[in-house]
């Protein structure tokens, strides 16, 4: 039985990274809405309230029944939730005189548990405008700051059956020196959690769950060649064997030589997979399309349709896997919804609505490094495992304006050139992700004695935790114009190269 930890999401930018952390401390956390009714099982170790932009004071102030959960399990409430527990516990929450953001200094007034091998100094990151002015009668207080009387407390031995404590501070984010220690020393000495989520542990775990549920029947998948569907691939071959049958389509809009590559790799891994080569069949749907999310579209339909053709020659099937991971997860069951404008590439694309399969997701509550973690304990090759992101359309939406077979031959020279001297000069693990943009823009240039009026490429590349932020990477100049000297010298048609210096945002990571 895994153990469990229960984060109750009130809407904080924050939320994912306390499940990051709690997940690095080798403990298995979910995220759910505040409001989502869930039960007390024993393998439920504790509750984590998170922060949130409401006031507690406001008249649709969201709130949950601290009290009741305490009764069965220690809970820990950051920001909003030490807020939400001082006002439900009889303690005072206004509008602080000295709003707190940023960095500041943790001075701690008392031993306990949760402070373990914290100095009485630390420094942690603040973010809120309400601040607590009074702790409610039998709370102890544990640690203050310059600005505000309460920054830690916990609940006396005679409120509720178990412990529960309030952080004023994010001690998730990576200001608070020491907070991953604070969450740690609650996961392990509060909850009595043993630490011992990891990879290897949730592969054996994932595989017997796996088993059990599929049985005997037929999965199909369609894969992409990255990370996410290849671990998620790997993980249900080896529950229950050839009974899983993988897809791959070459949709014309791969990286260089890569079906071939990646083919390779699934055969080393012992994959059943067909590969499928439907490139012109791409093409001639592309031709003519300039605009990005029908170009997204066309190449989401497609897929669809090669998929469904490839699927209906196997019979029996009843079961179709997917690489979900759970920050798409979370996003579908916010506090507030799904987003309302994401990319129709972020999506799945409506493979379950059409074949009216079973959903096989072994990557459900995975993060993106965690996925990569599993990968490497399963021995996927570091090549596929540590590989950038890359769009689900592919190089369509890395060249601006209409698709043709010409212009993605010449962008995957171009990328292949620029992704392999990120390699050499050993810069590749260093960024979040790199590419190679085709743009609708030819300029004149000399070559020799000849004047040439060629297409123009931008290099992009940034560094990221997780894609929702990213700064454009500081590369070499050197390494630039060696790059810039390659691709102009090799890839005829191309004769101007530029380098991409916008940050995520006001940009985004893709150009389209």
């Amino acid at each position: 039985m895994t153990e469990k930890i229960l984060i109750l999401d009130f809407g904080s930018q924050y939320t994912q990274l306390i499940a990051r952390a709690v997940r690095e401390a080798n403990v298995y956390c979910e995220i759910i809405p505040y409001h989502q009714p869930f039960s007390f099982t024993d393998d439920l170790r504790g509750i984590i309230l998170s922060g949130s932009p409401c006031s507690v004071n406001d008249a649709q102030a969201p709130a949950v029944n601290i009290r009741s959960f305490a009764e069965k399990r220690p809970v820990l409430g950051i920001c909003y939730g030490a807020q939400l527990t001082a006002k439900q516990f009889g303690g005072h929450v206004a509008k602080s005189n000295k709003r707190e953001y940023g960095r500041t200094s943790l001075q701690t007034k008392t031993e306990d548990p949760i402070l373990k091998n914290i100095p009485s100094s630390s420094q942690v990151w603040m973010s809120h405008s309400d601040s607590i002015q009074q702790l409610p009668d039998g709370f102890i207080l544990l640690a203050d700051t310059e600005s505000i009387p309460v920054a830690a407390f916990r609940s006396g031995s005679s409120a509720v059956h178990h412990p529960i404590y309030g952080v004023q501070f994010h001690p998730e984010v990576y200001h608070s020196t020491d907070g991953k220690k604070l969450l740690k020393n609650f996961l392990t000495d509060i909850c009595g959690c043993a630490g011992d989520w990891t990879p290897a542990h949730f592969i054996s775990d994932t595989v017997e769950q796996l088993h059990q549920q599929i049985g005997t029947r037929k999965v199909i998948m369609a894969l992409s060649g990255g990370v996410d569907s290849t671990v998620a691939a790997t993980l249900i071959h080896r529950a229950v064997g050839n009974q899983f049958h993988g897809i791959f389509v070459d949709n014309g809009v791969l990286r260089y030589k890569e079906f071939d590559q990646v083919m390779e790799t699934y055969r080393s891994l012992g994959l059943n997979i067909t590969g499928i080569d439907a490139r012109q069949r791409f093409y001639t749907e592309l031709a003519g399309l300039t605009d990005p999310e029908t170009k997204r579209k066309t190449i989401g339909r497609l897929f669809i349709d090669v998929f469904q053709e490839e699927a209906k020659k196997i019979e029996g099937v009843q079961g179709l896997g997917q690489g979900t991971i759970y920050p798409d997860v979370i996003e579908s069951v916010s506090v507030h919804g799904p987003s309302a404008t994401i990319k129709s590439h972020h999506n799945v694309g409506g493979l379950p609505e059409h074949l009216h399969l079973e959903l096989i997701e072994p990557l459900r509550f995975l993060f993106k490094d965690e996925v990569r973690n599993v990968g490497r304990e399963l021995g996927i090759p570091s090549a596929l495992i540590d590989r950038h992101p890359f769009p689900g359309p592919g190089l369509a939406i890395r060249i601006l304006g209409e698709v043709n077979e010409e212009k993605v031959s010449l962008l995957q020279r171009a990328d292949h050139i620029y992704i392999n001297a990120l390699k050499e000069s050993g810069l590749y693990d260093q960024v979040w992700q790199a590419g190679t943009i085709l743009l609708p823009v030819k300029s004149v240039g000399v070559m020799g004695d000849e004047r040439t009026y060629e297409y123009s490429v931008a290099l992009r590349a940034v560094t990221s935790v997780d894609g929702m932020t990213a700064d454009w990477a500081h590369l070499p100049h050197s390494f630039l114009a060696e790059v810039s000297n390659s691709i102009i010298n090799q890839v005829r048609g191309i004769n101007r190269v530029v380098y991409d210096i916008s940050s995520k945002p006001p940009a985004t990571i893709e150009w389209e």
